[in-house]
């Protein structure tokens, strides 16, 4: 018997990012969501190195990789129209978990538990505190978008930038982690090849 789990998660690359937007560079699901994992699991190993915490840095990448998945069925909905009301919210969030479970319905019965418990939490602190800073990587992920877009000469993100700055600038009060990624690695995007491995050609 053929299963189509695995097929339908590689369309990731065909669902465009900020469809409501005019872009300079068309941004997919897949590149974002790579973008989230490195992202996650750098806030995780920031909180273990640092902090003394003991985050399992290779599930939060893990979470990172499928946060998305759904979107392959539902499609990408605007942040503006997902969180306009408290029910838009809500019933988005119940579009997204039947969404989820299809893709499961899409493994053999076997494998179905082990990749569930990548889309849902499983009640525990620690989990809750992954999926947190999987969110903060998912924000910093599209800031650098906005950035990318404002380098390119597209002011079409400026209000987009300041919202998801403001975001994550209150997720760094509570979150020593995402505080430091802010403060070390955010600067450095946007420079060029040479400025990012330091080669002098003069």
């Amino acid at each position: 018997m053929s299963y189509s789990f695995f097929a339908t998660v590689s369309r990731m690359k065909y669902i465009d990012r900020w469809a409501l937007m005019r872009n300079a560079r068309a941004e997919n699901l897949s590149e974002h969501s790579l973008e989230v994992a490195m992202i996650a699991h750098a806030l995780c190993t920031i909180g273990n190195k640092r902090y003394g915490k003991n985050l399992n840095a290779e599930r939060a990448a893990l979470i990172g990789l499928y946060h998305d998945a759904s979107e392959i069925i539902t499609g990408d909905m605007p942040t503006p129209v997902k969180y306009y009301t408290s029910d838009l919210r809500r019933a988005y969030h119940e579009v997204e978990a039947v969404a989820e479970d299809q893709l499961i319905r899409m493994l053999p019965e076997d494998l179905r538990d082990a990749y569930n418990s990548i889309f849902t939490a499983d009640g525990s602190e620690e989990d809750a505190y992954l999926r947190r800073l999987v969110k903060a990587a998912d924000k910093f992920s599209a800031l650098i978008k906005c950035m990318e877009e404002k380098e390119a000469g597209n002011l079409e993100f400026r209000t987009a930038e300041q919202s998801t700055r403001e975001s994550i600038e209150k997720m760094s009060r509570e979150l020593p982690e995402v505080r430091d990624f802010l403060i070390e690695f955010l600067p450095s995007y946007g420079n060029t090849l040479d400025e990012l491995i330091g080669k002098d050609r003069s």
